[in-house]
């Protein structure tokens, strides 16, 4: 009975620390949304712990993680979320990534959703080099928003409330 018990703590004590080890990663799972008397929408990150800033969004009404990547020309998405996203594989392309020249392939996403912010006709690339289930937010969705930097907080801004959303 005292041997269940501490099975029965063990294991209660490692769903905790998961879910804290998670919200560490990504502090952002639901995204901060500013109303603004202007017309504008405004989504408010936090970095996580290791400076990054990393938000669950959406690509054609699926949940992913994204890690925003002002670096990256175009989204950059994983082959096995791509598949199971159903995006089709378009053109290869020869990408250059911080690891290397590699073959990626052209995609358009219909909706990609930030918070309240969303594109439409998004160019992004199918990367079969890439692990994971990350997602790299790259320019080709960024720069349609206003990005500013503060502490340890990014604020994306859109355009009126009618854009997007």
């Amino acid at each position: 009975m005292v041997f269940a018990a501490w099975v029965l703590l063990a294991g209660l004590l490692t769903m905790v620390f998961a879910k804290v080890l998670e919200r560490q990663h990504n502090p952002n799972q639901q995204v901060q949304i500013n109303s603004r008397s202007d017309g504008f929408k405004e989504i408010v990150l936090r970095r996580n712990r290791l400076g990054h800033y990393v938000a669950t969004g959406k690509i054609n009404g699926t949940k992913v993680e994204f890690l925003l990547d002002t670096g990256a020309t175009n989204v950059a998405i994983p082959l096995q979320v791509a598949t199971n996203l159903r995006l089709k594989r378009g053109v290869p392309l020869t990408t250059y990534t911080a690891n290397g020249i590699v073959q990626t392939y052209a995609t358009t996403l219909d909706h990609v959703a930030l918070g309240s912010i969303s594109a439409t006709g998004v160019s992004a690339n199918i990367n079969p080099h890439m692990t994971g289930n990350q997602i790299l937010l790259g320019m080709s969705f960024l720069k349609q928003f206003e990005l500013l930097q503060r502490g340890d907080q990014l604020t994306v801004r859109s355009g009126t409330m009618s854009d997007g959303g």
